[in-house]
């Protein structure tokens, strides 16, 4: 290593562990700020009527979509499948916590091009609002094929009140 390069080298190193430092603590943080968060619904006996693949995008606060919520697991970008059953919807996520919402708490559909984190086309991406425990979610689906994304929504409205606020 030539002479005077060892300085720069371990200012980056430091300055990239700060960086990895200060996001840990700010996630922890979030999470400690959402404890109030209730906990997802357990999984409960089903028969699933549609199936499609896709990705979990995350779950956020009603209405506030930059707002997303760290405690369960609920923040967690991962592959999933959106199953659409008899008494709920089901996404079954790869690597993480599933999250299962039964009719009763369903409250509406919407399609939109984005949420935190995740933009694509218009209506591309389904929106589900659902409550637990008097606090209010989005959880957003990204169907793996676009054909599938009008298909979700009518089957996900055909239970619920339908927003059809368009783009967020």
């Amino acid at each position: 290593m030539p002479e005077g390069a060892l300085g720069p080298v371990i200012i980056t190193i430091l300055v990239i562990v700060a960086g990895i430092t200060m996001i840990l603590v700010g996630w922890r943080n979030l999470k400690a700020r959402q404890a109030q968060v209730p906990e997802p619904f357990e999984e409960f006996d089903d028969a699933t009527e549609h199936s499609f693949t896709g990705m979990y995008v995350a779950t956020t606060k009603f209405d506030d979509w930059l707002d997303r919520i760290a405690v369960h697991d609920l923040g967690v970008r991962t592959n999933a499948t959106l199953e659409v059953g008899e008494h709920g919807v089901h996404l079954i996520r790869s690597g993480s916590r599933d999250v299962h919402i039964p009719w009763e708490h369903f409250d509406a559909v919407r399609r939109s091009n984005g949420m935190i984190g995740k933009f694509v086309e218009k209506n591309g991406l389904i929106v589900i609002s659902w409550n637990r425990e008097g606090f209010n979610f989005d959880t957003g689906f990204r169907p793996r094929y676009s054909e599938d994304t009008p298909k979700i929504y009518q089957l996900l409205a055909s239970h619920g009140d339908v927003s059809r606020a368009g783009d967020k």
